[in-house]
């Protein structure tokens, strides 16, 4: 009508108005169909840049396959007649649910193997099932008020978690779960920005798009079906979709149709909802070769939080079992049981309980978190050698890899060196086995990275926490530098294939390239002959990455090649940024102050931002806490900047100074000047002087 156009959309569920998005552009677009399991046909439609429609395929696949898992894992039919997705090259989040009209940032649907790498294509999958997810955990069940965030992001994290191990390996899926936990959450928990998964107030929510809220929430949905057992948490799931379908909920609703069919009371269980902080788990294990008796006496400790000076107990999922020296696993009869068993399920729900166990035949060696059963830290008193037997025997394969994290964690923390030569013999034995799960294998030759170390130790210097980690990854790379040498120097598999046990292989290449990273200059010529024959951006930017860790000088003439080659297209060159922000180089903070003003660098495109400014601070914990504060100058500089452009962004940026409390007198006046330059300003934006005034407090 007069040269105007309409259309008429017709969704016949009510959603609050959050999740109505419209979308206007040209676009390249791919299309595909689902059959529901109810026979239906669902018109699958993703839209992209021109150009850009063949790399968003495996973006489709994985939608296709989120759909079919709902419906098989949690009996969740989608309910519209058509799904679509839209790309977004300038987008804050990840994603967003917005019902029947995903909205994506790009990096997040487009891949193929020349331009993205294997935790890219992970990504997509996971952050596609997790959109997908929403549309019945927070669309068709929303929340009833902001405050209530955790119940819809929490869950489907879980959701999310949960498609991703059923797509790929489950050990391995786990421990990359508990890595990103610990990365991103455990921090925010032991400093001033902790809150707890259901925040009680706030002045921007979104500064409440945190890790708490999504990792930690998922743990508790975790919790909550070790606590309840399988069979019960399926049933409360279905009656949750049953009874509040079509509302806007609460944690409380939630909860109590878990309550409800499994006749527990959860009362204890919501303090996980409403109580900050990680608890601190210790155990002491006292066995009697007389009687065949052991005790295990474990206790818990949260500390104090903003807001939060006393905490009472938390209701503690613990998956417990035991083995002997020599790997054999060994049965016990837990006090009030009527049977010996392997595997016991323990919940400790006070501040102390000794667990007593019977017809022990030999001492055992106690493993308490198995697939890690509850986001706390555990001090559990186990010797090198104890450790050393749980890394070669124990059948939990987290518990293997926790072995081996936790001896690498005293060897740097401690000083404890002696023992560099046994962990990296028994890192070797990894190797033996990489063929079984090349995955695991290279996430157990990766230590803990610095921001955990810096996280765990009581007085941390980065500088010579870098300088003993660096030890250790020398001392295991010459160890087996032969055998790593090999792994680097094996040509890429053609054709390219995502696949989780394809991926396993390129991980455990791009592990082999980052130890001999710790060696030096020395091996430049395996890194760029790895970068001359990479045949994916997973071997490309793993080499490149290794040039960068060693000092080589062969780096500079990579990042040039890299970045002749691929400065046409924005994804790719956020890598080029990121991998120099987060290079350990003496010269880090020169390069990120020269390329914030390289004429790629965009201040109004989110994803530049983050691969610059988010890399340095949270990737380069080395640069970033400089002795001398030019770290926390610099960031505090581009906070600055960006935050009249993007105040959620600029906010989000500053959370690495969380920590700033932890370090020496000199780094806290730096860090403390840093954030009162910016508390100053009067334009400040609320978001940002929330999280500076909340660092300061």
């Amino acid at each position: 009508e007069g040269g105007r156009h309409y259309a008429i959309w017709v969704d016949p569920h009510p959603k609050p108005s959050y999740l109505f998005a419209l979308c206007a552009g040209k676009y390249e677009s791919i299309h595909d169909e689902f059959t529901t399991r109810s026979n239906r046909k669902v018109a699958l439609g993703i839209h992209v840049d021109p150009g850009d429609g063949e790399r968003a395929r495996y973006a489709m696949d994985a939608l296709k396959r989120a759909m079919k898992w709902d419906e098989e894992a949690f009996q969740r039919e989608y309910d519209l007649d058509l799904f679509n997705i839209v790309a977004v090259r300038d987008f804050n989040f990840g994603a967003m649910e917005n019902k029947g009209l995903n909205v994506f940032n790009s990096s997040l649907i487009l891949a193929d193997a020349d331009t993205a790498t294997d935790a890219d294509f992970e990504a997509i999958e996971a952050v596609v099932g997790h959109e997908y997810f929403h549309n019945w955990t927070g669309n068709r069940i929303t929340c009833r008020d902001w405050f209530q965030l955790c119940l819809k992001e929490g869950l489907t994290v879980y959701r999310e978690q949960e498609f991703c191990a059923d797509q790929r390996s489950r050990p391995v899926q786990r421990i990359k779960d508990v890595k990103r936990l610990r990365a991103r959450q455990f921090g925010e928990d032991a400093g001033p920005l902790a809150h707890p998964v259901r925040p009680s107030s706030y002045q921007k929510i979104d500064n409440f798009y945190t890790a708490t809220v999504y990792e930690k929430g998922g743990e508790v949905i975790r919790m909550l079906k070790r606590i309840i057992g399988e069979d019960a948490f399926a049933r409360g799931m279905q009656l949750y979709f049953q009874r509040r379908d079509g509302t806007a909920s609460t944690v409380e609703d939630f909860v109590a149709c878990f309550a409800d069919a499994s006749g527990r009371d959860l009362s204890q269980f919501m303090r996980w909802y409403d109580q900050a902080g990680t608890p601190a788990v210790k155990s002491r294990g006292r066995y009697d070769a007389k009687s065949g008796s052991y005790e295990l006496t474990i206790s818990q400790h949260i500390a104090p939080t903003p807001g939060q000076p006393t905490k009472a107990p938390a209701a503690i999922p613990l998956w417990v079992s035991f083995i002997a020296k020599d790997g054999v696993r060994i049965a016990a009869k837990l006090e009030g049981d009527t049977i010996s068993r392997i595997e016991h399920h323990l919940v400790l729900t006070d501040v102390e309980t000794t667990f007593r166990f019977s017809d022990v035949l030999e001492a055992p060696i106690p493993a308490l978190l198995h697939g890690f059963s509850a986001p706390v830290t555990l001090d559990d008193g186990l010797s090198i050698e104890e450790r050393l037997a749980q890394m070669a025997h124990d059948p939990d394969p987290f518990t293997r890899w926790e072995a081996g994290q936790s001896i690498a964690r005293e060897i740097i923390l401690n000083g404890a060196t002696e023992h560099a030569p046994a962990l990296a013999t028994a890192l070797g034995r990894e190797l033996d086995r990489a063929q079984e799960d090349a995955a695991f294998a290279a996430l157990a030759l990766r230590l803990p990275d610095l921001n955990e170390l810096i996280l765990a130790a009581a007085a941390p210097d980065p500088e010579t926490l870098y300088a003993a980690r660096e030890s250790l990854r020398r001392t295991i790379a010459v160890t087996h530098r032969a055998r790593l040498e090999a792994i680097a120097g094996a040509k890429g598999e053609l054709p390219f294939s995502p696949s989780a046990e394809a991926a396993g292989r390129r991980s455990l290449k791009s592990a082999a390239l980052d130890l001999l990273a710790a060696i030096g200059p020395q091996e430049a010529h395996v890194f760029t002959e790895a970068f001359r024959n990479a045949t994916s951006m997973t071997e490309a930017a793993a080499a490149l990455d290794a040039l960068g860790q060693s000092n080589s000088d062969a780096f500079d003439e990579a990042l040039e090649q890299f970045y002749r080659r691929w400065r046409e297209n924005p994804l790719v060159i956020d890598k080029w940024f990121a991998v120099q922000a987060a290079s350990p180089r003496s010269d880090a903070l020169t390069r990120v102050t020269r390329l914030r003003d390289h004429p790629d660098f965009n201040i109004r495109n989110p994803n530049r931002v983050r691969a610059l400014a988010a890399s340095f601070a949270m990737r380069n914990p080395r640069a970033f806490h400089a002795a001398d504060g030019s770290g926390y100058r610099l960031l505090a500089d581009l906070a600055q900047a960006i935050d009249p452009l993007n105040p959620a962004l600029a906010a989000r940026l500053l959370t690495p100074f969380e920590s700033w409390r932890r370090f020496d007198s000199q780094r806290q006046q730096f860090a403390k000047a840093a954030l009162e330059q910016l508390k100053a300003l009067p334009q400040l934006s609320k978001n940002t002087r929330e999280v500076v005034e909340r660092t300061l407090a």
